[in-house]
């Protein structure tokens, strides 16, 4: 393969577009690349060639190995596979037509589901982000996102939350896990990571929303978060299906959980401080774009109203806590504890 890919590409660039094609049957794919071939120097089409269609249809393509379009065979979970052709092709474009498809095979065999439209397409975003440059992507969703509405026609503003299929459950998936990539990742558990970094005299990160806003989170206490998963385990019904085979209708009910009291993230390291008898060093910052939100409120209603839910433990007692077993398990980060 590594030869195939390395001599292919020496051809002449044109527009300076190359396009790493992941997965499309053969008609698809075949329309595309005499599409693309028109406007792009280079295509390469990574596909498994499984038999959910005739693999043979896939492979007989009048324009693989000309016009700059080629086709290697290989799986999107193969990190190592990714990896060496983004390190021998600095793509452009990721053009993801990859998806294991059809309604009715997913209750044949759902773990395949899985492992093609999640886990692959979580795979084939990890390596396009680790590359330089990062390619623009393209993903292909499915109508099937429409699941159980009755409206029509669809609109990109309908609701997306109610699959009737497997598969379109993967879809609509992996619409969240691309926009979260899109968005990127942001920052966990800041109480944890404030306390070390207090201790370590390391200058720790107060974010402030648009215009000097305040960041405040609804921090709650583990044990409540117990409390209420248990209470909802309390409250579910028997399961009404067997053997595979739906019997009847099944409970599908969401709560929140939450200590619905917000508190600025400052006022968080101000507790700290004291708790731990350090000052901190403050680095105020501007949120990022990186997945973090400015504010959550957990509105806990019908959690109360169905399983009595009531969090009973406030920040300055949880962090009391917290900090507590903190150094008791690393230390208080004074000298006499090394």
């Amino acid at each position: 393969m590594g030869k195939t890919v390395n001599s292919s590409v020496n051809i002449r660039l044109k527009t300076g577009y190359s396009v790493l094609g992941i997965r499309a049957d053969g008609f698809v794919r075949i329309h595309v690349s005499a599409a693309l071939k028109r406007c792009v120097d280079y295509v390469l089409w990574l596909d498994n060639c499984n038999n959910y269609y005739d693999p043979t249809h896939k492979r007989a393509s009048t324009f693989v190995g000309k016009n700059g379009i080629f086709i290697v065979e290989g799986d999107i979970n193969d990190t190592v596979l990714l990896t060496k052709l983004f390190e021998v092709i600095h793509f452009t474009h990721e053009m993801h037509l990859a998806a294991q498809v059809g309604v009715r095979y997913a209750m044949q065999n759902p773990k395949s589901y899985i492992l093609s439209n999640i886990a692959g397409f979580v795979n084939v975003l990890e390596v396009c982000k680790n590359a330089n440059p990062q390619p623009a992507i393209v993903w292909a969703s499915s109508s099937s996102v429409y699941g159980l509405n009755t409206k029509v026609p669809f609109s990109e503003k309908d609701r997306t939350d109610q699959p009737a299929s497997l598969y379109a459950a993967t879809k609509k998936a992996g619409e969240e896990i691309a926009h979260t990539y899109n968005h990127i990742y942001g920052p966990d558990m800041a109480y944890f990571f404030f306390t070390n970094d207090i201790l370590k005299r390391k200058p720790i990160p107060v974010f402030e929303s648009g215009n000097h806003g305040t960041v405040a989170r609804d921090f709650t206490y583990i044990d409540d978060i117990v409390k209420g998963c248990l209470g909802a385990l309390d409250i579910t019904e028997k399961s009404t299906g067997s053997g595979g085979k739906k019997k009847g209708d099944a409970q599908f009910r969401i709560f929140n959980l939450g200590n619905t009291s917000p508190v600025p993230v400052s006022d968080l390291v101000s507790i700290l401080e004291k708790l731990l008898k350090v000052k901190a060093k403050r680095r105020v910052m501007n949120l990022p774009r990186n997945g973090d939100v400015p504010f959550t409120h957990a509105n806990i209603s019908l959690a109360q109203r169905e399983f009595g839910y009531k969090p009973t433990t406030d920040l300055q007692t949880g962090l009391k806590k917290f900090v507590r077993w903190y150094e008791k398990y690393y230390g208080s980060g004074k000298k006499s504890d090394h």
